[in-house]
């Protein structure tokens, strides 16, 4: 059988401000690896005009 799953292609944005790009991986990981699901893709940081920008966390 072969196996589906979502696509996600958006962006998040934090109502409390900035959100950095470690941050959010360590918490969106953390969710998805509690549901003893899997992830595969990239993420990088931008910025309000979706411009690439360097890691606010770093």
């Amino acid at each position: 059988m072969k196996q589906a799953g979502v696509k996600i292609d958006g962006v998040i944005y934090s109502l409390d401000g900035d959100i950095g790009h470690n941050v959010f991986l360590e918490e969106f990981l953390a969710f998805i690896e509690r549901k003893g699901w899997s992830y595969g893709g990239e993420s990088y940081q931008i910025d309000e005009e979706n411009r690439q920008i360097d890691d606010i966390d770093s």
